[in-house]
């Protein structure tokens, strides 16, 4: 113990520089954590859907449509509990949260799992990340609505 106390007193920048590195790392895990959760990148994702996950964008219905990741539903942040029933059958299915960066969908996916929902993940970026992979996007035609 008594060395511990003589290596912080001769060394107190890097101890200081240690401590707030873990500091950070603790913060980043607490806020991920609080986040919603698991996050998946686009090649996970793309994974995950080709074994039946199902990608729900949460952005507004004029956004869906300008572009989209294919077979994805449509469900606006706003209208996710409303939705609940709706959703119902997907209880039981892995379920991929997104949004334009990733913040909406954690909410979403928070939300989720409050109603019962037992795998749910978030697109990590966003469609921004999907879309600097250089992914495809569908968009949806007005009249077919």
């Amino acid at each position: 113990m008594q060395q511990l106390l003589e290596y912080i007193t001769r060394h107190p920048l890097l101890v200081g520089v240690t401590a707030a590195i873990a500091l950070a790392a603790l913060a980043y895990e607490l806020s991920r954590a609080r986040s919603g959760g698991q996050s998946v990148g686009p090649a996970e994702a793309i994974r995950l859907l080709n074994q039946g996950a199902v990608m729900l964008d949460v952005r507004a219905r004029d956004q869906f449509d300008a572009g989209h990741v294919i077979d994805a539903r449509n469900v606006p942040a706003a209208e996710v509990d409303g939705a609940a029933e709706s959703l119902k059958r997907l209880r039981e299915k892995v379920v991929i949260a997104c949004c334009d960066n990733g913040l909406a969908s954690a909410g979403v996916a928070r939300a989720l799992r409050a109603l019962g929902f037992t795998q749910v993940a978030t697109l990590r970026g966003g469609l921004q990340n999907w879309k600097a992979e250089n992914l495809p996007l569908v968009k949806s035609d007005a009249k077919n609505r």
